[in-house]
C-alpha cells in the first residue's frame, strides 16, 4: 500500500476527476489523501478519501462561494484576469504550506493537477515522486497548437505556427506573477531556475482521448491520453425529478460550476429550445437557484444541481460552456454538443468540439436566440454530429479511462521509473476523417 496525495484546485472541474482517480486507487488498496483548501473537503469525503487542509487562514471554508460568485458573473478577458489573480494567491499558499502538509501526512507519491502551479516544485524540493494530471485542457505547449485560451482552430501552415508562438509568448507574460512566485521559491530551495515549471518525468496523465486533441509533435514519451475520469461512486448523490422526464429527445444544458451566474444565457437557451419537439433540462451548477430565474419559455426542468452522468445517458444533445468534464462526459455517452464558451480554456475545448465534428460553437459575444436555435436545429438534424460523437465515444472506451490511469500510477509506484506510452500514442490522432478540421 502506498500513501498517495492528490493536489488540485478546489473546483468541481478539477475535484471530480481527481477524486474519481483517487477513489479508483483506494479501491486497489492504497491510502489516498486530498490536500487542499477547506472547500475541497466535501468532495473528498464523498469519494471516501482522507483530507489534509492547507490555507485555512487565507481560504477559510466558504471562500469559494465568494470567489465563484464574482467569477461566475464575468466572461472573456475580465474572467481570465480574475482567474490569474486567484491562482496567484493559491500558488503562494501552496508553496508556503504544502511542504509541511506533505511531511505531516507522510505522503509517498503526489498526483498533481497541471493547474496546481507550484506543486511540482514542492515535490522536487522534497525529492518526492509525482505524476502530472491534466484535468482541464492540457497545458503542454506546442508550436503547432494554439494556446488553450484561444478559440483558434488547428492549421498546419507556417503562418499558424508563427501566430501560435507569438500568442504563447503573450500567455507566458500574462501568467508572469505566478512564474515569478515559483522562481523565488525554487531559488530558496536550490532548485534549477527553469523558464517553465516541469511536468512529471515519471508519467503525465490526460483526460482527453488522443482523437480529441489537435495533432502534436512535442509530447514527452511518458505522456498518456487515458480518457476521462468519471465515476458515480465517487460523487455525492443528487436528487432529480426523473418522473418528470418524457419520451421526447432530451437536451441537457449546463454552464458548469464556475461561469454559471450569467443568468441571461439560461433564458436564451430556454427561448432557443421553445417550440422544438424536445424536453429541456437546465442545471444551474449551484450558481443560482431555480427561483432566481423568471418563468422560462417552454417550461424546462430547472434544478440547482443535476446528476449529470445519469442525464447524459438519456440525452440527445448537450448545451455546454465547453468545460472539459461536461464535454468529455457527453462524448463518453456519444452525445453531440452546442458549445457556448465563456472564458479560460473553454474556447480551446470548443475549438476541439468543432474540429472533431462533435458539435457547433456559438461564442457568447455573438449569441442571439436565433443563432443558438439554428445551431441546435443543425446538430439535431445532421446525423454526422451524432456519428462523430460516437466515434469519440469509441475512442474513449479504447483509451482505458480510470483503470488505465490507475495502472500507470501503480507502475510508477512499483518501478520508480518513467512509464512510457506506446509509440502510436505519443502524438494525437491525425485530422478527423470528416474533414471538419483546419479551415472552418
Amino acid at each position: 500500500m502506498t500513501h498517495i496525495g492528490l493536489i488540485c484546485p478546489a473546483a468541481s472541474g478539477h475535484l471530480n476527476p481527481m477524486t474519481s482517480l483517487g477513489y479508483a486507487l483506494k479501491q486497489r488498496g492504497h491510502r489516498v489523501t486530498l490536500v487542499g483548501i477547506p472547500d475541497g473537503m466535501p468532495q473528498a469525503e464523498a469519494a471516501g478519501l482522507e483530507f489534509q487542509a492547507i490555507g485555512e487562514r487565507e481560504f477559510p471554508a466558504g471562500s469559494n462561494v465568494v470567489f465563484f460568485d464574482r467569477l461566475g458573473k464575468l466572461s472573456g478577458l475580465a474572467a481570465s484576469r480574475y482567474t490569474v489573480q486567484l491562482f496567484t494567491q493559491l500558488t503562494a499558499t501552496l508553496l508556503q504550506e504544502l511542504p509541511s502538509a506533505v511531511k505531516a501526512a507522510d505522503l509517498e507519491l503526489l498526483l498533481i493537477d497541471q493547474n496546481s502551479f507550484g506543486g511540482p516544485s514542492v515535490a522536487q524540493s522534497l525529492d518526492l515522486p509525482y505524476i502530472s494530471v491534466a484535468c482541464a485542457l492540457m497545458l503542454n505547449p506546442d508550436p503547432n497548437v494554439p494556446p488553450f485560451i484561444t478559440s483558434w482552430r488547428y492549421h498546419p501552415a507556417t503562418w499558424a505556427r508563427l501566430r501560435n508562438q507569438w500568442s504563447h509568448h503573450l500567455l507566458s507574460r500574462w501568467i508572469r506573477p505566478i512564474q515569478s512566485l515559483i522562481a523565488d521559491y525554487r531559488q530558496q530551495w536550490n532548485l534549477p531556475l527553469n523558464p517553465r515549471e516541469d511536468f512529471s518525468p515519471f508519467a503525465q496523465l490526460c483526460q482527453e482521448p488522443a482523437e480529441f486533441e489537435f495533432p502534436r509533435q512535442h509530447l514527452p514519451a511518458c505522456f498518456h491520453f487515458t480518457g476521462p475520469y468519471a465515476s458515480r461512486a465517487s460523487r455525492a448523490t443528487v436528487e432529480f425529478p426523473f418522473d418528470r422526464l418524457t419520451n421526447q429527445p432530451l437536451i441537457y444544458a449546463s454552464l458548469g460550476t464556475l461561469q454559471n451566474r450569467l443568468l441571461h444565457l439560461f433564458e436564451a437557451i430556454a427561448a432557443a429550445c421553445q417550440g422544438l419537439a424536445v424536453q429541456l433540462v437546465i442545471a444551474l451548477g449551484g450558481g443560482a437557484s431555480p427561483e432566481d430565474l423568471p418563468p422560462l419559455p417552454g417550461q424546462p426542468i430547472v434544478v440547482g444541481y443535476a446528476p449529470q452522468l445519469e442525464l447524459l445517458e438519456r440525452a440527445t444533445l448537450t448545451i455546454t460552456h465547453a468545460g472539459m468534464n461536461t464535454t468529455l462526459e457527453s462524448l463518453s455517452c456519444g452525445v453531440p454538443m452546442v458549445a457556448l464558451p465563456i472564458t479560460n480554456d473553454q474556447p480551446g475545448v470548443a475549438a476541439r468540439i468543432a474540429w472533431t465534428g462533435t458539435g457547433e460553437v456559438v461564442p457568447i459575444k455573438q449569441l442571439t436566440v436565433a443563432k443558438l436555435r439554428a445551431a441546435i436545429v443543425k446538430v439535431l438534424g445532421d446525423p454526422s454530429y451524432r456519428d462523430n460523437a460516437r466515434r469519440l465515444q469509441n475512442a474513449i472506451q479504447r483509451a482505458g479511462g480510470l483503470e488505465r490511469a490507475a495502472d500507470i500510477v501503480e507502475q510508477v509506484i512499483q518501478t520508480q521509473k518513467p512509464v512510457l506510452a506506446a509509440p502510436s500514442a505519443a502524438a494525437s490522432a491525425p485530422l478527423p476523417p470528416n474533414g471538419r478540421g483546419s479551415n472552418r
